[in-house]
């Protein structure tokens, strides 16, 4: 299938357009009524929303907090209605927003959201409202770091140890069971947002001097993991596993947000098959069924030790972020976003073959304002150009981004990943964003 490449010089890609593979006349059994939950229409959110809306036969309702009118009008024109509530994340609010999006339907089959933050209310407003789908016990184990890893570690699953701290004493004993350094993160982040390395203790000691956890706020201490740490993203249909993907980290999330002037990277190795993966295979599909996935595409962080072993960090029952969608589409092929669509709505997935190795480099300024200029194209090999299917360069003028994703991506892909990890050494040492 033909991929519109983008130049280094070009501003804007579209992902899943141009690589888009659409279903065509596929649409098994009676027509689903499917509500959508999306505060705001982010660009990430929308593609998502627009791939549910353009399945054939679908009829989509969007429940938001945008005012209304504000739906893009080529979305607005698939929908078959919207409804607006003040705060998706309240349990009583969606409640009602989906029942007037039922009324309005005629009744609702399936209900579905891509943000971490609306997994359990979404899933308890399931149960009250008899829609199938996820329950709230099940999506609690994955919103709740701390109970997932309880849950994890109870089944023999690999994980880090740790302990949930609702004050100071409990903390101490947490970070001595764990032994520095520690991690210590909200039970309920994601994305490593929120989340800080405490080397020793007298760091850990300024830590609960300034912001002690408290029984409203707690926090999550765990042992620092050690070692590479990869993605694992896979779908499950009635509990079994039919495909996965795996993303390798240059450096680890937790280093990126650390350092905030890191222009880091994301590989998708071509081939994954190997025995050097069977581990997380293994432990994948364990952590996610004594989670309570049975149908659905989830997103893994996970670490390999040097000596081979594996741990997982944490698991989303969500899509990934941070073009995590986009970079499995080019390196199979397909739409990853109306595959996602597809497989919540009718549980069918079709497991696409892995023909390309890809990879992302993440771009971001050393400081925050405002973005003057973007440096270095010009030096780049030209046939590393030939290696970019889509680039998001900042513009002069905008304000920097406070995302660890960064203020701009460049995409590159090639049939042998030691090109594609050579290409993003290229892009991130002669790349600089240069602030005001």
């Amino acid at each position: 299938m033909p991929v519109r490449r983008r130049r280094l010089r070009a501003r804007h890609g579209t992902a899943g357009a141009g690589h888009a593979r659409r279903a065509e006349g596929y649409c098994p059994g009676p027509v689903p009524n499917v509500v959508f939950v999306a505060p705001y229409l982010l660009e990430a959110t929308l593609r998502f929303v627009e791939a549910a809306a353009r399945l054939p036969g679908v009829r989509v309702a969007l429940v938001g907090s945008e005012p209304d009118g504000a739906v893009p009008a080529g979305l607005a024109a698939g929908l078959v209605t919207y409804v607006r509530v003040d705060d998706c994340l309240d349990t009583g609010q969606l409640a009602a927003g989906i029942s007037e999006a039922s009324h309005r339907m005629g009744s609702v089959d399936r209900a579905l959201s891509i943000l971490e933050d609306l997994q359990v209310p979404l899933a308890e407003v399931r149960e009250r409202l008899g829609i199938s789908g996820m329950d709230a016990g099940e999506a609690a184990n994955f919103r709740d770091k701390s109970r997932m890893k309880d849950v994890l570690r109870a089944a023999g699953v690999p994980c880090a140890r740790h302990g949930l701290a609702t004050n100071a004493e409990e903390a101490w004993a947490v970070a001595a069971q764990c032994g520095f350094p520690v991690v210590v993160k909200p039970p309920a982040g994601s994305g490593a947002r929120g989340t800080f390395r405490a080397e020793s203790a007298e760091q850990f000691g300024q830590w609960l001097a300034v912001s002690p956890p408290t029984s409203d706020d707690p926090a999550l201490i765990e042992e620092f993991m050690v070692g590479d740490e990869f993605s694992f993203d896979s779908v499950l249909i009635a509990g079994e596993m039919v495909w996965h993907s795996i993303n390798h980290y240059m450096p680890s999330p937790l280093t990126v947000l650390e350092h905030p002037w890191i222009q880091w990277c994301v590989v998708l190795p071509r081939d994954i098959g190997g025995p050097e993966f069977d581990p997380i295979r293994r432990a994948g599909v364990d952590a996610l069924r004594v989670l309570g996935m049975h149908t659905g595409l989830s997103h893994m962080e996970w670490f390999r030790r040097a000596d081979g072993s594996v741990a997982v960090s944490e698991v989303g029952a969500r899509p990934p972020g941070a073009q995590f969608s986009t970079l499995m589409s080019f390196a199979h092929d397909v739409d990853m976003y109306e595959a996602w669509a597809r497989l919540m709505v009718f549980d069918t997935f079709d497991p696409p073959e892995r023909k390309w190795a890809v990879g992302a480099a993440y771009l971001r300024p050393q400081g925050r304002g405002r973005i003057r200029a973007v440096h270095g194209i010009d030096h780049l090999d030209p046939a590393l150009h030939d290696l970019v299917v889509m680039a998001r360069l900042p513009e002069a003028g905008q304000p920097t981004s406070s995302s660890y994703e960064g203020d701009g991506y460049v995409i590159v892909r090639h049939r042998e990943t030691a090109v594609v990890e050579q290409a993003l050494e290229r892009l991130i040492t002669t790349l600089r964003i240069e602030l005001e």
